[in-house]
């Protein structure tokens, strides 16, 4: 057996294992990942001594330069979560856009929420309101929600500091401030398509909650639009302001942007080495969290505020986990030379580098459903695949992040979230209502990320 059949013999049996224990084990995707390096280094041909070292290697450098913007991110959604400042931004954008297009205003309250809230607990958050909205509006549940679920997911697959993406630019060595930007420029075609399909979807899955349970009643529009109104000011005195809910929100997307421009002007030296500072994600991120404590948090006694920000810790630790685990994978593909030997096969194919990370999340997210481990897993398999191609790693990270949203269904937790507090109990709607929609996303993008690829 030639050494480059050993190395690719080593990562089909490294992914096997991998898919096969995340499937059908008990083992945690972390162990799972590290267990999948393990096996593609030593079949892959490479020392045993020098796989281990190689994974601890990966793991440190993935941790190295995500591990405190992850930390620091968990903690501020967490103080989004518990302060309000969620629904603030729902009900401010419900008014901004206006009667009759309370989806529309959702999908946004979606897009924003969601970069540092996870989204299983954004849609929780944010699921009393859209059941409100639909009592008071006439407006079918199923519209409000896939709406408010699409905004959601859609940042949640492409815009840092949400771990997901963050992880993946990471692996690819990507600046951040570049990733994001792709990120809110990717999502925002697949909130158009998805709204449009909440419209349709929503007259032929017709649900109107009642005060107990999911019915089907309709009130009168133009009256019930002024009721909610009202309702919406009075909650409006319990929650904080606009300016301090998006602030911990804006900050660092602001600092990290003007760190990116300045970086690509090459400018440099007295005040711009300051700014740039200040636009480093680790500093940028802090100083955002600290905007979340004194703006948001005020209210609550100190050891209370400690409470929270550690209870987001709890999830960052195994964010962080699988993150390192996915490192440690890629560093295993590029020092056994699998990697560039791909690279140099894929090279004399007729399909677009880019799509390599995207097909490769597809196919892990259809196996074993959880998007984040999909994305990670897709970054780790490809960066050391396309860092060897004429690709933008911007693009190529992206393109891992968002091929994982295809399909949603009975293994992704987020599919049950939707579907359950949305009352739909039949399995042929609850594919219309989550399964569909998530896959329009996942064509929406695959188009974005290809017709940006010719330009970029």
């Amino acid at each position: 057996m030639s050494p480059e059949v050993q190395m690719i013999v080593g990562l089909v049996i490294g992914v096997a294992a991998l898919i096969l224990l995340v499937l059908k084990t008990k083992i945690h995707a972390f162990l799972a990942l590290v267990i999948a390096a393990s096996l593609t280094g030593i079949i892959g041909g490479m020392n045993p001594v020098d796989v281990a070292s190689t994974i601890s290697k990966g793991f440190g450098n993935t941790i190295a330069s995500i591990g405190i913007v992850v930390g620091f991110g968990v903690m501020i959604g967490r103080i989004l979560e518990v302060s309000g400042a969620a629904e603030r931004l729902a009900y401010s954008l419900i008014r901004l856009v206006g009667k009759k297009k309370e989806e529309w205003a959702m999908a946004i309250a979606g897009y924003i929420v969601s970069i540092p809230i996870f989204v299983d607990s954004a849609f929780v958050i944010l699921s009393p309101l859209v059941k409100a909205l639909s009592r008071k509006t006439g407006k079918s549940v199923v519209t409000l929600g896939i709406a408010l679920g699409v905004g959601l997911v859609a940042t949640h697959h492409a815009v840092p500091p949400t771990p997901g993406p963050l992880g993946v630019a990471g692996i690819f060595g990507v600046d951040i401030g570049s990733m994001i930007a792709w990120g809110l420029v990717f999502a925002f075609p697949i909130i158009i398509s998805g709204v449009l399909y909440a419209k349709w979807i929503g007259k032929r899955i017709y649900q109107i909650p009642t005060e107990d349970s999911l019915g089907y009643e309709r009130p009168t529009k133009e009256q019930a639009y002024q009721e909610f109104l009202q309702l919406s000011d009075e909650r409006s005195k319990e929650l904080p302001s606009l300016f301090r809910s998006l602030l911990p929100i804006i900050l660092p997307i602001i600092l990290i942007f003007l760190n990116t421009t300045l970086s690509a002007m090459e400018l440099s030296g007295g005040w711009v080495d300051y700014v740039l500072f200040l636009g480093q994600p680790i500093i940028a991120v802090g100083l955002a969290l600290v905007a979340a404590i004194y703006a948001l948090a005020g209210d609550l006694r100190r050891e209370e505020a400690l409470e929270r920000m550690e209870e987001g810790m709890t999830t960052a630790g195994i964010i962080l986990l699988v993150t390192g685990a996915g490192g440690a994978l890629g560093q295993i593909l590029r020092d056994s030379g699998a990697g560039d030997f791909i690279a140099s096969k894929v090279a004399e194919l007729p399909l677009p580098a880019v799509l390599i990370p995207f097909f490769i999340a597809t196919i892990v997210r259809l196996i074993q459903g959880s998007g984040t481990v999909a994305m990670i897993t897709a970054a780790s398999i490809s960066a050391p695949i396309v860092m060897n191609l004429d690709v933008n790693l911007a693009l190529a990270a992206q393109a891992a992040a968002l091929g994982a949203m295809v399909f949603s269904y009975f293994n992704d937790s987020l599919f049950w979230v939707v579907n359950r507090t949305l009352g739909i109990k039949d399995v042929k709607e609850q594919i219309l209502v989550w399964s569909v929609p998530t896959t329009i996303a996942w064509a929406v993008s695959l188009v974005a990320i290809l017709i940006a690829n010719m330009f970029v």
